[in-house]
């Protein structure tokens, strides 16, 4: 098992709702060899993390702290001219035939619509697709997801000669990489979720990129929401809140980055 793999193998350990599924088996086994107090304090943390992370104002506090950094570099990014659009995979799930026919997009699919909107817009002659698939380069027959990527982007009017598919990556430390090797010393709109591209912008800055952000996919504040909607728990604020934390656990303790110092 490859660093890459157990790091995602423990955050979905240490988050809803699998971290509430590993507690109560901890919970279990205390009990059983009697140790009751601690079994119902284990118990107890576990549904309180569902319960909390399940609170719109949780989730809405965790994406400010990502999407405010997102902000302002989006906010500090000249509107043109670069040589390259890099569009981050994460936005399309590919085609698996014979269950999935087509490729299939994702909640995060504002990613590719972004970056053939920058391209029409003529921020830049070329639009990099990035991003692989573990089963594809495992041997599989799945389709990878540059590729899906590259369909989605030419129904949305962007020219194939205008596209580079780029399907060895399968995580943003090896897009970074890959994009550094195709782009050298361009200039580069780095598209991506608004929630992604904190720790996306650091890994492209300690590559030596010279990037700048364009996020996109952004989590509505509170206040375009019905009152009653802000205090429910609920499954999307689940989720949001998952992401996001897994996305400030990735950028403040992982150091893998530091690998793509030219």
């Amino acid at each position: 098992m490859d660093t890459f793999v157990l790091l995602k193998f423990l955050a979905q350990l240490a988050l809803p709702p699998a971290s509430l599924a590993v507690g109560l088996v901890i919970a279990g086994v205390l009990a059983l060899v009697g140790l009751r107090r601690p079994a119902r304090l284990v118990a107890a943390l576990a549904v309180a993390e569902l319960l909390l992370l399940s609170l719109p104002p949780v989730a809405d506090a965790l994406m400010a702290l990502l999407q405010n950094e997102a902000r302002a570099a989006a906010k500090a990014a000249p509107a043109c001219c670069y040589d390259a659009i890099v569009v981050l995979g994460g936005g399309i799930a590919p085609a698996v035939p014979p269950y999935v026919p087509e490729p299939d997009l994702t909640e995060s699919a504002d990613r590719i619509w972004q970056a053939a909107r920058l391209y029409h817009r003529g921020v830049a002659p070329l639009v990099i697709a990035s991003g692989g698939s573990p089963m594809a380069q495992a041997g599989g027959p799945m389709m990878k997801e540059a590729e899906a990527m590259r369909i989605f982007l030419t129904d949305l009017g962007v020219p194939a000669q205008a596209i580079v598919v780029e399907d060895r990556s399968i995580n943003t430390i090896e897009n970074i990489r890959n994009v550094r090797a195709l782009v050298k010393d361009g200039r580069v709109a780095l598209v991506t979720s608004a929630s992604h591209m904190p720790r996306a912008l650091r890994l492209a800055r300690l590559a030596g990129l010279d990037v700048a952000a364009f996020p996109t996919d952004w989590w509505a504040p509170a206040d375009t929401r019905a009152s009653w909607q802000n205090w429910l728990p609920s499954v999307g604020a689940l989720s949001v809140s998952s992401n996001a934390l897994s996305e400030i656990l990735a950028k403040t303790f992982d150091r893998r980055g530091a690998s793509l110092a030219p």
